[in-house]
């Protein structure tokens, strides 16, 4: 064996690796060279340095977009996760009709956002209309617009892992926990949650990046109506590189600080929900 693999094993890793090598590193390396460049096209360039990073850095729309993406990111994490795991908490419960229930939760996972977006566009504009106003009457209505939208596509998904995450949680520790005299709530929080903090750590990574990604249900919901005000970074992104000509450019090299964002933010969040992991 010892021998077969070192000889052989190429053969599997091999496809992998030129799929990734295509697929991520070479359209990385050059979506990074072009955001130095003015071009049309990736054989037609003109190096000129940082000043598309300049552009992009007095770009007003594009700093408002980045920090109300944040503001997003932080608002649906916190939900959603709660939310989820409060579920989950319950449905793993014996009540009847629980596998019911996790179906339909889970149910609005499987829309696409952007038939997603549409139909709480029409939901949310019928509510508003009420009281004359739309979705897009300001860009605190598109924000909570959205958080609606992405907490109900969300939390049937991390429901599902919150469930795994539960069920593993060894019953004699919390029948052992309440001969002891532990309350329901001091086993939640002393037992149950840091017994599942691998599935937290998941789902926070995961709503996290979903936050700062979201494009479909934005263009649908709001499309950055009114005035730019309710963009999100991926739509700022869109409409940099498709909807003004000569700012291809300046359209990428939003797209790579995207990347150093999300990126940057994901390790940081991996590192200290592992470290909390770890001490739980």
């Amino acid at each position: 064996m010892k021998k077969i693999l070192p000889r052989w094993g190429w053969l599997f890793t091999g496809p992998t690796l030129v799929a990734f090598l295509i697929g991520f590193v070479i359209p990385f390396v050059l979506g990074v060279y072009l955001s130095f460049t003015r071009f049309t096209t990736i054989t037609r360039t003109t190096w000129v340095g940082l000043a598309n990073y300049a552009r992009v850095f007095g770009d007003s729309v594009f700093l408002h977009s980045l920090w109300y993406t944040a503001a997003f990111s932080v608002v649906t994490t916190l939900v959603i996760n709660v939310a989820a795991f409060a579920v989950a908490y319950m449905l793993v419960k014996a009540i009847k009709g629980s596998n019911i229930f996790r179906s339909v939760f889970f149910m609005p996972n499987l829309i696409g956002g952007i038939v997603l977006g549409y139909i709480w566009l029409l939901l949310l504009n019928g509510v508003l209309s009420l009281w004359a106003r739309s979705i897009t009457y300001s860009e605190t209505f598109g924000f909570w617009g959205m958080v609606v939208l992405m907490c109900w596509q969300q939390i049937g998904y991390m429901m599902v892992i919150y469930i795994a995450g539960l069920q593993s949680v060894p019953e004699d520790v919390i029948e052992a926990a309440k001969v002891d005299g532990a309350s329901n709530r001091t086993i939640l929080w002393r037992i149950i949650i840091p017994l599942v903090m691998p599935s937290i750590t998941v789902c926070t990574f995961l709503t996290l990046t979903n936050g700062f990604k979201m494009f479909d249900q934005n263009l649908a919901l709001t499309n950055g109506a009114p005035s730019r005000m309710s963009e999100l970074l991926a739509l700022n992104i869109f409409n940099t590189f498709y909807g003004r000509p000569g700012f291809e450019g300046v359209g990428q090299a939003k797209a790579v600080i995207f990347l150093l964002i999300v990126a940057a933010i994901s390790l940081a969040q991996n590192y200290f929900t592992r470290r909390r992991e770890s001490k739980a």
